[in-house]
């Protein structure tokens, strides 16, 4: 099975936890860089971040032109056509990187998966199907993908992981009620759930950063 290339920062010591963020469409794990050093997580120990790269790939709505990208969007519409095959092969590259850390010391009750736009329908979609506890999932900007087979599919190891859930209120790419539609089927099925709105497009703004900090220190300290 063919693995992810991946950026990685190593902090020094002993490695004691791992957050991992998937970047969005025809963008690059250099574009969260810059987020790992406003993130301030000294409190939890040592922390690894991962940047995985997505695979290159056509993009039907970008006139087939080859980009890195998590899965083909064959429509503007997110909803009625789904990539299904680039969406699961996607979850399944995550997955081994998730167990490649664990094989590496790191317990997976001590890893964090997020992303933005499309790396959070993989977050999301990866995270929730994993089959062993993870420490929390962040999602940025993004949606629910596959969301008829999410309840059947999701695992009992993930089921009361926390959720961090931002969005833009001006967000013309992936519109705002898309993340709601998220939230509110992860919180039917009981997942908990932390829900952050801004005024901004399809972007991450400082509060967020923060927002994203507050939440991984509180997840990683009580892992």
């Amino acid at each position: 099975m063919k693995e992810l290339q991946t950026i990685e920062l190593n902090p020094p010591g002993e490695v004691r936890s791992v957050v991992i963020i998937l970047h969005g469409l025809g963008a690059d794990g250099t574009d969260f860089l810059p987020m790992a050093d406003e993130l301030k997580l000294e409190a939890v120990g040592p922390v690894r971040f991962l940047f995985p790269r997505a695979p290159v790939r056509p993009v039907t709505i970008n006139g087939g032109h080859p980009m890195r990208a998590w899965y083909d969007i064959l429509t503007a519409d997110l909803v009625r056509r789904e990539d299904e095959a680039g969406l699961r092969e996607s979850i399944r590259l995550v997955h081994a990187l998730i167990d490649r850390e664990v094989a590496r010391g790191v317990p997976a009750e001590r890893i964090v998966l997020g992303g933005f736009s499309q790396g959070c329908a993989i977050t999301l979609g990866a995270g929730l199907r994993y089959g062993k506890r993870l420490a929390g999932l962040v999602g940025m900007s993004g949606y629910m993908p596959l969301p008829a087979t999410t309840a059947a599919e999701r695992q009992a190891a993930n089921q009361a992981t926390p959720v961090f859930l931002a969005h833009g209120r001006n967000d013309g790419v992936v519109t705002l009620p898309r993340g709601t539609a998220a939230r509110d089927l992860m919180l039917g099925l009981g997942q908990p759930v932390e829900w952050h709105e801004y005024p901004m497009e399809h972007s991450v703004c400082m509060e967020e950063v923060q927002a994203v900090q507050q939440f991984l220190r509180r997840v990683l300290q009580a892992a």
